[in-house]
């Protein structure tokens, strides 16, 4: 078996494909052959018996003549049994002959059955290998697709968003994007807040922003919604 294995993954598609085509060219010229053999058994058969029939006509003749003593009839029974015994012989050679195709054809049909097996397992093969190759090629770049369809454009953002996240958290009542901004230049005083707004924006499941107070009053706050956002994604 391990033999077997190391010659199917030797041979290509196209040689196996050759193969079976060349198997069942064969397995053809064998079928007709056997056909002609069938043939001439029936035909050995029948003549066969026409032999017999005729042979016991002899013999019935020559129990009536016996009486007579025909050299004449004597010679063509000894003749007829002769030639009987002739066909007799040929008919089991034709009968060997046969059984030899025909065990030629079943081994012949037992080797195309092998072939196509292994045909098939090679396309198998080739159709897992392309879906094994395409999934590597789907999972080469997987953080380049998530980062071109993400909202976050750069590491820098990601970090702006942890950090603002952190500050909001404990915040829960909102606070507005100067105090925000406020907080965030302690860390880099080149933190853009038209940047950071719309940063925050773009993150609709992260942060959103409500009007709160009266009046006067009135003002624009920001909230972290992390927490709800999870469910809605």
């Amino acid at each position: 078996m391990g033999i077997r294995r190391e010659e199917e993954m030797e041979m290509s598609d196209d040689e196996i494909e050759e193969t079976t085509e060349t198997k069942e060219t064969e397995e053809s010229a064998l079928v007709s052959q056997a056909e002609a053999l069938k043939e001439e058994n029936d035909s050995l058969r029948w003549q066969l018996d026409a032999y017999r029939n005729e042979v016991e006509l002899l013999k019935q003749e020559q129990g009536k003549a016996h009486r007579e003593d025909d050299p004449n009839k004597e010679q063509q029974l000894k003749l007829l049994q002769q030639a009987l015994q002739g066909m007799q012989q040929h008919l089991l050679k034709v009968q060997e002959e046969y059984k030899k195709k025909e065990a030629e054809l079943e081994k012949l049909k037992d080797d195309k059955l092998q072939v196509e097996k292994m045909l098939e397992n090679l396309k198998e093969k080739e159709s897992c290998a392309s879906r094994l190759c395409a999934s590597n090629q789907d999972s080469e770049y997987p953080l380049e697709k998530t980062m071109n369809s993400s909202p976050i454009k750069s590491e820098r953002e990601a970090l702006l968003v942890g950090i603002i996240s952190t500050f909001l958290h404990v915040h829960p009542f909102g606070a507005s994007i100067e105090y925000i901004c406020s907080y965030l230049h302690r860390l880099d005083n080149k933190i853009c807040t038209s940047d950071v707004e719309c940063l925050m924006g773009r993150l609709q499941h992260t942060f959103k922003q409500e009007m709160t107070g009266v009046g006067a009053s009135l003002e624009k706050r920001w909230k972290f919604c992390g927490f709800e956002g999870l469910k809605l994604t």
